[in-house]
């Protein structure tokens, strides 16, 4: 029944169980699912909480690479020079008589669309960050939906056990009866006895699973403490309705923006391969006769060995990657769109046939049973055989409920824009 978790999860979950249950039975508060994602920070499929830490961190990297593009704007700064010559020498250069002072101004003069490739590499490289934002805040959404169907799923089972350990205290204590009165052997007391034992150890394991998936859920809000109850009862998780039939989402949008973002790097590599000039004013002062001189110059990096290619070859490099990783997380896409939505349909198919036909007529067999056995009719293995396939249907109901849910959440996640 609980093979999803895993036996390592199980014993810790049983563990934890024992220190904090109590506690939590008196303090823990029933959370919806709204309620959850509203705690997290995500709603109306935005995230608006600027406190949870799996958002600040993309968040800060939007406001970074905003900044950047600022930044990108700016012209190159003004260099001011002072030069003085012919000072301390000997002769007639000895003293300060013969000193030439000579003050500029210099500027450099970016060519080959320099600002304009650095500023578009910018604006591209916050817009690839503006997405990863908002992906990151799907991907959280996506997170709580899929805990949280989770820990209803494992809520279900909890509520399952309990009912199996109630039926089969009742079955017990009718064996003993029967045993009593001589309409059994003593063997089906025994055998009622070791089955409520077996009940009993999976409701600790289903309760132990069912506070594991409750704590997983909080930690996603960092709660500390009880973690917050979980109704049996799965959430209505309803997927867009294009989403079943067509859609692009955040995850194509940000391979879209790295090839955009490695582009616009490489043209502003290649405007890099021109070097710019620096155009400089002075004036010049001769101490020795008290005369003065404008001064005006030019001077430019002479590109005979370094053009810029090893990083204009890597930027290019770069680009190819960008379209290919492009391009497989286009297959991937719409690869993730066809087995999510096939799952969604299919587990929809298998809740509406458990619920609707094979659980009620297991229950309504069951009852029969049941009232056979109390009246002598029917032996023990019976009512436990018809308990049994009762039990596997409410359990394949939960599985098929936990299915549709998720991979609702995952089609919400895939359909985020």
């Amino acid at each position: 029944m609980f093979a999803k978790f895993g036996r390592g999860t199980l014993i810790a979950g049983l563990a934890f169980a024992m220190l904090t249950e109590p506690a939590i039975a008196q303090d823990a508060s029933v959370v919806s699912l709204e309620e959850a994602l509203d705690r997290t920070g995500v709603a109306d499929g935005e995230t608006t909480d600027a406190t949870n830490p799996r958002i600040v961190g993309p968040r800060a990297e939007s406001e970074a690479a905003r900044a950047l593009v600022g930044q990108a704007r700016l012209r190159p700064n003004p260099e001011v020079s002072l030069e003085v010559e012919n000072i301390a020498g000997s002769g007639a250069y000895s003293g300060l008589n013969a000193t030439e002072y000579t003050v500029a101004v210099g500027q450099r003069i970016e060519l080959s669309g320099k600002r304009g490739a650095r500023v578009e590499a910018a604006q591209a490289q916050a817009q690839l960050a503006d997405l990863r934002a908002d992906l990151a805040g799907a991907e959280l959404g996506f997170l709580v939906r899929d805990r949280y169907v989770a820990a209803a799923a494992a809520a279900a089972r909890a509520e399952l056990a309990r009912d199996v350990v109630e039926r089969n205290e009742e079955l017990a204590r009718i064996a003993g009866v029967l045993v009593e009165v001589g309409r059994e052997p003593p063997l089906r007391a025994m055998r009622a006895e070791a089955t409520l034992a077996e009940a009993r150890a999976e409701l600790q394991a289903a309760e132990a699973v069912s506070l594991a998936a409750r704590a997983a859920l909080a930690s996603l809000w960092g709660a500390q403490g009880n973690p917050p109850l979980i109704p049996g009862d799965f959430p209505d998780i309803q997927p867009p309705g294009t989403v079943l039939v067509w859609a692009t989402g955040l995850q194509l949008q940000v391979a879209h923006a790295e090839s955009t973002a490695a582009a616009a790097e490489i043209e502003r590599e290649r405007s890099l391969r021109v070097p710019d000039p620096v155009v400089s004013a002075g004036v010049r002062r001769f101490e020795e006769s008290n005369d003065n001189a404008f001064l005006v110059g030019v001077s430019i990096p002479l590109p005979f060995g370094n053009r810029n290619q090893s990083n204009i070859a890597a930027a290019e490099a770069r680009l190819r990657a960008a379209n290919a990783r492009e391009a497989v997380a286009l297959a991937d896409f719409e690869q993730s769109i066809i087995r999510a939505r096939t799952e969604y349909l299919a587990a929809g198919a298998r809740v509406e046939t458990l619920s609707t036909t094979s659980l009620p007529q297991a229950e309504e067999a069951l009852r029969l049973v049941r009232i056979g056995y109390r009246n002598g009719r029917f032996p023990l293995i019976e009512v436990l055989s018809a308990a049994e396939a009762r039990d596997a249907i409410r359990e394949a109901l939960i599985a098929a409920q936990e299915d549709r849910g998720q991979a609702a959440a995952e089609l919400i996640r895939l359909a985020a824009q």
